[in-house]
């Protein structure tokens, strides 16, 4: 019996749609970086891109457990000399939910161009309406 690899040909593409109205933060976007990678599937080969499209929706009512909302910063360098660069989750949380769902999301993903690949196939909506419905997505559930 010879191992199935999957290959770009044969690779079927699904949508799924998470709510993330009170759900951690986190735990919403580790379910999303699995089906992004493609890990939810029995044809996962790791070095074809093997996703799924993924759907989040309500990311301004997904919630930082403990103090994080108020201790969690991003942290990023322009590149340019004394150039770090914060954003406090707290105001990230009020003004862009959605951004710090991407982010989250960006930082389960591999470092390389699957994973820059996966990420384009994610779409983050800050409330409970989305312009994918005629992709048919299918719901998921997120165990806590």
């Amino acid at each position: 019996m010879s191992t199935f690899m999957a290959n770009p040909q044969n690779v079927e593409r699904k949508w799924y749609l998470i709510d993330a109205a009170g759900k951690p933060l986190g735990r919403v976007a580790a379910a999303a970086a699995s089906i992004l990678n493609g890990k939810n599937k029995p044809t996962y080969t790791p070095h074809v891109d093997c996703g799924d499209h993924v759907i989040i929706i309500n990311c301004d009512k997904a919630v930082l457990t403990g103090s994080k909302l108020h201790k969690k910063v991003r942290r990023w360098h322009t590149g340019w000399i004394g150039h770090l660069k914060e954003y406090k989750y707290s105001d990230m949380m009020a003004k862009e939910p959605e951004k710090a769902m991407i982010y989250a999301v960006q930082g389960m993903l591999p470092k390389n161009t699957i994973g820059a690949n996966s990420l384009t196939r994610l779409r983050a909506y800050k409330g409970g309406e989305h312009p994918h419905a005629a992709q048919k997505p299918e719901a998921i559930e997120i165990e806590l």
